[in-house]
């Protein structure tokens, strides 16, 4: 499945009221911390060591994430798609210039 049509199929089962953007941020950060919770208890519980159970979980959570990334990316007027691809481009700039460590978004 290509990210814009998955985005579409995403977009048609979102169910939120008032601000979108707002909602499907606080979203993805409950999604990301529930991905963050199985790593923390795969340490805690499993000695570090990914099962296949918890490998499962993630997974799940991984597209939970994704969810709330193509919507996120719908309210903003943008498609998946052009999301990656400007991400791809910035990485690869940073590689190329060797600025790849360090902080700020414009480096």
């Amino acid at each position: 499945m290509e990210f814009n049509e998955y985005q579409k199929k995403a977009i048609e089962t979102a169910f939120f009221t008032g601000d979108g953007l707002t909602y499907c941020t606080l979203g993805l950060c409950g999604e990301a911390g529930e991905f963050a919770e199985h790593i923390k208890k795969m340490l805690r519980d499993d000695g570090g060591k990914l099962t296949e159970e918890k490998k499962k979980s993630l997974i799940g959570e991984l597209g939970d994430v994704l969810w709330y990334l193509s919507v996120l990316a719908n309210e903003l007027d943008t498609d998946l798609e052009s999301v990656v691809e400007y991400n791809l481009k910035k990485i690869k700039s940073r590689k190329e210039r060797g600025v790849q460590k360090g902080s700020g978004d414009f480096r």
